[in-house]
């Protein structure tokens, strides 16, 4: 079975950074887009970057253009999202996702395989 396995989720303070990662459990997926996506307490679940299936491209949503940035390793099947400048806002959970095409998508019903997500809470 296809999984998702993201890490490195944590307590930080403002101003702070932290690195998600996301493995799959498939060599497959080196040549899927991959994205980063969160939710929020009562709140939909939001689009956060995306990157293409060789890395050559990337996305990433307006309010974390310019502090996080995402990145690939395909020969760990494993992906990455850099977090700087961590405000309380990012305070949510943080899914990694895949979708069955190399090229960008921005859209969750875009995505085909989705982890269980890791807790990221920023303090003041």
């Amino acid at each position: 079975q296809v999984q998702l396995v993201e890490s490195g989720g944590g307590l930080v303070q403002a101003g702070g950074s932290l690195r998600l990662s996301c493995a799959a459990s498939e060599r497959t997926f080196s040549a899927y887009a991959r994205a980063w996506f969160r939710q929020a307490p009562e709140k939909e679940r939001e689009f956060v970057a995306t990157i293409s299936g060789r890395g050559s491209a990337t996305g990433y949503g307006d309010s974390v253009k310019g502090r996080f940035t995402i990145f690939r390793d395909n020969a760990k099947n494993t992906v990455y999202l850099q977090m700087n400048s961590l405000k309380p806002e990012d305070t949510a959970v943080y899914y990694c996702a895949a979708r069955k095409n190399y090229w960008l998508a921005y859209r969750r019903d875009e995505y085909d395989y989705w982890g269980q997500g890791t807790q990221v809470t920023v303090s003041a």
